[in-house]
């Protein structure tokens, strides 16, 4: 019986193209929007969190096909961190904000590009939010001060209202 051992050999240029293509891919399909981490106000109500699929396409900026390959590309629906952030309140009430797109599956679906020969992209996004929302501010003036004002100013003409 003669046992045969092979021996495999990693070969360090191979090595370091699969290292930089596979960061290549990860920087390309992640995307952090905003990502702010300071210290929650005392008056935080509640917290917003959630996840969502949506449709990042892409189409060519000359969009003749085979031309269409070498052209640079222009997203189709643009996603936005005050757009997905409008689902927890105003942007006014919301801190510790933390808004992150994920396009993973950009990367299988590249032959959406090839059947329509460079023209069109489909990019379905896993896009995930999070934030802290707080108390509304006060209201800094009331409307009853000004009902007072405009009686008495009409007190002044002896009870005759002006025309307005």
């Amino acid at each position: 019986m003669m046992i045969t051992h092979r021996r495999i050999q990693v070969r360090p240029a191979g090595a370091l193209a699969a290292a930089l293509v596979l960061a290549g891919c990860t920087a390309l399909t992640r995307d952090v929007l905003v990502k702010e981490s300071a210290q929650p106000k005392p008056a935080v109500v509640s917290h917003c969190s959630g996840s969502e699929w949506m449709d990042n396409s892409m189409i060519a900026v000359v969009p003749v096909p085979i031309v269409a390959f070498a052209s640079p590309t222009q997203e189709l629906n643009e996603i936005t961190t005050d757009d997905v952030l409008r689902r927890c309140g105003p942007p006014e009430r919301l801190v510790n904000r933390h808004v992150e797109v994920s396009r993973g599956l950009c990367v299988p679906l590249t032959l959406t590009r090839l059947i329509t020969l460079g023209v069109w992209h489909w990019c379905p996004a896993d896009v995930s939010w999070d934030a802290d929302v707080t108390t509304p501010a006060p209201a800094v003036a009331s409307t009853a001060p000004a009902a007072q004002n405009q009686a008495q100013g009409e007190a002044a003409y002896g009870g005759v209202a002006r025309a307005r």
